[in-house]
């Protein structure tokens, strides 16, 4: 079944979520429209190389020509139209913003899929997806267009007051001109005017200190939706980003949070210029007691005071350092190799010099002796930031050639070797820029989450377990000494993040029994409490108790191989696991002979195995192992072609296929038949040839785990003979099966 369909059998409360998704910079029309094409392409790998993008952004318009074609309702042929129009507008220049933006929507809807098979979210989920948070989304809106309101009003009392005063101040002048004359004439007539123009000047007292008393209200409503809302609601995505980064759901974009920004930003500068037209009034018309020359400082300064910290913490990291060859693992550089970063100013301001330059700086201001290795930036660190011409005119600029070089040391001494893993040394990487805007000149600067250097790729498991355990457990970008003393973590918010890698690189996260039985693996009889302290070494450093490697790297050798290799049979939900030999026994003697189950190897890293039931004729119940399967194995020879090839060779019976039912009860062909290789040889006029993985069952007596071995060469002349009668297959390509 298509992801696509899979998501449209969830029930409303996740359907929501998926709703959530989709927005103009993807519709969902597209999305339904062309579900089966866009799943089989690879919009990860095109989200970092834009000549892929371009070519799939060609393909999705043929795609949609073909669909629109084809459709028979004129009303949804023209919405089509339009759609078609408006991706070209916004992804034309920059294919690879549309090859993101499909990637995330997919990968989201994975994560929802997932949460779904588990009968309930983890705790760091939960937390990102509430009603209240919608909740106080609403309540952002509707605070921001009251305030917008509010600054609108003011305008027009300005200007009602400017009325007044003109008004005045011909009156007064008037009564100046005559005053001399008119005083001895009619004198009466006189006083009626003054007695007039006091009226109108304590109106005008009474207007200005009313248009006062708003402002101070309007900016307390702005202070106090910056503190209480604007910054929270900011922290808050920088947290998704965070959660983000490291498998998790992102369901709150940069879009609202820029609209935020924005309308807030030019109420500020609006207020900013009625304030000075207040300065300008005063020249003109003056009093004792006037609240203008009293009030209109302080205001002012206030008012600068929000314009400055409001724009300083709308310079954001848009998109963390990454590297496009690891484009699912962030924050994590190797020496040597390009990597991306992109940062934006959520403020849209038509006033701001355009020639905005951002430069880049490594480890800015990192204490000495805080790591062993020093780095700088290879390539150049200053671009000029400009306008998204998809966006909503946002600034922002896109780092997408940097690299890091490693600093020499004089007489090859490093510094303070020792105290940290490489994978444990954390680095920085830091954006500023400074620029003037209606007279105020605002530095801006902001850091990328902590990241991880390497030099070697056999250091990535390394780097990306430290990335999962900072993200997961700090939220303070500049806390590099994170390692010295890192903290533990439940259970519960560790078990949720390793359900992430699964969704995020295997397309399919861990049910309740998947994480109850890895549990079992890391914490043995602490399992099934969930609020279970789990240390940093424990996970990554300490070796499991037998084995000469980390629980870590086990599961991340694990899925590894499902990315290569199971991703359709682990997709399918035909693999249990992480069952342990012990469970595997108890699940499968009382079964059908012939009936076999999936699992990972406990004592291989990244190998997948298979065992099997049989009942002899005394009602002896017999287990078989086959040796794991590691990925040069599965290079070969995919894994249901092996399930439906495997022989076993056992006292010179004729070889078969003991593998009958996918446990429970599933018949072997109808779980993996579609998933078979059934192409046909093209090569003419050779005959067709089948590797098949063969095994020798040798005879055992007891009822302990049979071993599988491969037949060793040179066989038997009637072996040989029974083989090639049955059988066709390249001897140098057979299995060496054996019980683990």
């Amino acid at each position: 079944m298509s992801q696509w369909k899979q998501i449209q059998q969830l029930e409303i409360r996740l359907l929501e979520h998926v709703d959530y998704l989709y927005d103009d910079n993807f519709p969902m029309d597209i999305r339904q429209g062309l579900s089966s094409w866009i799943e089989t392409q690879d919009w990860d790998t095109a989200a970092n190389e834009e000549p892929m993008a371009g070519v799939l952004f060609t393909n999705l318009l043929s795609q949609l020509d073909r669909v629109r074609s084809q459709e028979q309702n004129f009303l949804q042929r023209h919405n089509m139209k339009i759609i078609q129009q408006q991706l070209q507008v916004k992804y034309t220049s920059n294919p690879t913003v549309m090859a993101r933006v499909i990637s995330t929507c997919l990968r989201e809807e994975r994560r929802i899929l997932s949460s779904a098979c588990m009968q309930e979210q983890g705790p760091l989920e939960r937390s990102l997806q509430n009603s209240v948070a919608f909740e106080r989304q609403k309540n952002m809106d509707n605070r921001v267009a009251i305030i917008r309101g509010s600054v609108q009003l003011m305008d027009q009392a300005v200007k009602s007051i400017e009325d007044m005063q003109d008004d005045f101040d011909f009156r007064y002048k008037t009564l100046q001109a005559r005053e001399s004359s008119d005083a001895r004439q009619n004198p009466e007539m006189m006083k009626q005017e003054v007695t007039t123009l006091q009226a109108m000047l304590n109106s005008l007292d009474f207007k200005r200190k009313e248009i006062l008393s708003k402002m101070d209200d309007v900016i307390k409503e702005i202070e106090d939706l910056m503190s209480s809302q604007l910054n929270p609601e900011l922290q808050d995505w920088k947290r998704r980003q965070q959660i983000a980064a490291i498998g998790g759901p992102q369901l709150t974009g940069l879009e609202q949070l820029h609209s935020w920004f924005t309308l807030t930003a030019q109420s500020l500068f609006q207020m900013k210029r009625q304030l000075d037209k207040l300065a300008d009034l005063i020249v003109k018309v003056t009093y004792e007691s006037d609240p203008i020359p009293l009030q209109k400082p302080q205001m002012e300064e206030r008012v600068k005071y929000l314009i400055y910290h409001l724009i300083k913490s709308s310079f954001v990291v848009e998109k963390q350092p990454c590297m496009p060859t690891h484009p699912q693992k962030p924050l994590i550089i190797k020496t040597g190799v390009q990597f991306t970063t992109k940062v934006r100013l959520l403020v849209k301001l038509p006033e701001v010099d355009y020639q905005l330059k951002v430069k880049t700086t490594f480890d800015k201001d990192l204490p000495p002796g805080r790591v062993s290795r020093q780095f700088f930036i290879l390539t150049n660190n200053t671009k000029v930031m400009d306008i998204e011409d998809y966006s909503n005119g946002c600034l922002s600029v896109e780092f997408r050639h940097l690299q890091l070089k490693e600093k020499k040391y004089i007489n090859g001494t490093k510094g303070n070797e020792g105290l940290l893993s490489v994978t444990e040394e954390l680095h920085s990487l830091s954006f500023e820029a400074c620029f003037t805007v209606q007279g105020l000149t605002i530095d801006l600067e902001t850091c990328s989450l902590p990241l991880v250097v390497i030099s070697n790729v056999s250091q990535l498991p390394g780097g990306w377990v430290s990335v999962m355990w900072y993200n997961l457990l700090s939220d303070e970008p500049r806390n590099l000494a994170f390692f010295g003393n890192p903290p533990r973590a439940t259970w519960s918010q560790l078990s949720e993040v390793l359900s992430w890698q699964f969704s995020t690189f295997a397309g399919k996260g861990l049910n309740k029994e998947q994480l109850s039985m890895l549990g079992g693996k890391l914490l043995g009889q602490h399992a099934s409490c969930s609020d279970y302290q789990v240390s940093w070494s424990k996970l990554s450093k300490e070796n499991i108790s037998g084995k000469p490697f980390s629980f870590w790297m086990w599961l991340d050798s694990i899925l590894e191989l499902i990315k290569k290799h199971l991703m359709p049979v682990w997709n399918e939900n035909y693999i249990m696991g992480f069952v342990s030999k012990e469970m595997e026994r108890t699940l499968l003697k009382d079964k059908e002979p012939g009936t076999f189950l999936l699992r990972f190897s406990e004592s291989h890293l990244g190998g997948i195995t298979f065992t099997w039931v049989e009942h002899g004729d005394n009602g002896e119940v017999k287990f078989n192992s086959v040796e794991p399967y590691t990925k040069n194995r599965l290079s070969a020879l995919p894994f249901a072609d092996i399930i439906r090839d495997y022989k076993v060779i056992s006292e010179g019976v004729v070889p078969e296929n003991p593998l009958k039912f996918l446990y429970p009860d599933i018949p072997k062909d109808e779980a993996f038949g579609r998933l078979y290789n059934i192409q046909p040889s093209k090569v003419h006029p050779y005959i067709t040839s089948t590797l098949i993985p063969i095994s020798q069952l040798r005879s055992n007596t007891t009822t302990t785990p049979s071993a599988c071995q491969s037949p060793e060469p040179p066989m038997t002349p009637g072996e040989f003979d029974m083989l090639s009668e049955h059988l066709c297959f390249d001897i140098n390509s057979m299995s060496s099966p054996y019980s683990e």
